[in-house]
């Protein structure tokens, strides 16, 4: 992973080519971040890639509930030649949770922005087929958001059915 300084030479550069492209770097427990506005996902991820990091490893959704903006969207990259790791990290409000799809430039984000998207709601603009992947269509909510109902739902069992209860009663 890149150490202090090479983070913030990297994050020197980005700034070099557009000043609003790096909001913050973090070295913490010998792990690099730099933090990013939305807009600039996908400048900031082909830069990366042009020094080494040719590797999406993941794409991961988190909620900074009760901080605005809210929602956070990770990004992993790997260096397999060098052996470093960089995370690229951006945090987007609910009520305008967009970014842009790096689907079509990173192919293993596919699934994952669909994932994020399923449980987080954060809507990836561009996606070539942008739909829930592991809750129904119809689900309403997004079961990963921490202000999301704890609870689940009724599920009858059979040695109860003829009684009319479930596991909550």
């Amino acid at each position: 992973m890149p150490d202090a300084t090479g983070l913030e030479l990297l994050a020197g550069e980005l700034r070099e080519q557009d000043s609003d492209s790096v909001q913050d770097t973090e070295f913490f427990r010998e792990r690099a971040a730099l933090h990013i506005p939305p807009k600039a996902i996908k400048a900031v991820l082909e830069f990366l890639r042009g020094k080494g990091f040719t590797f999406l490893a993941s794409v991961h959704g988190l909620d900074y509930y009760p901080e605005e903006p809210r929602l956070g969207v990770q990004y992993e990259l790997l260096d397999m030649t060098a052996l470093d790791r960089i995370t690229v990290k951006l945090r987007v409000p609910t009520d305008d949770a967009h970014v842009d799809s790096v689907t079509p430039e990173w192919p293993t984000a596919d699934h994952q922005e669909r994932e994020i998207y399923d449980m987080f709601g954060v809507i990836f603009d561009g996606h070539p087929d942008l739909r829930r992947i592991l809750m129904p269509e119809d689900y309403e909510g997004f079961p990963q958001r921490r202000d999301f109902p704890i609870g689940g739902e009724p599920v009858l069992f059979t040695k109860d059915a003829a009684f009319g209860e479930d596991y909550t009663q």
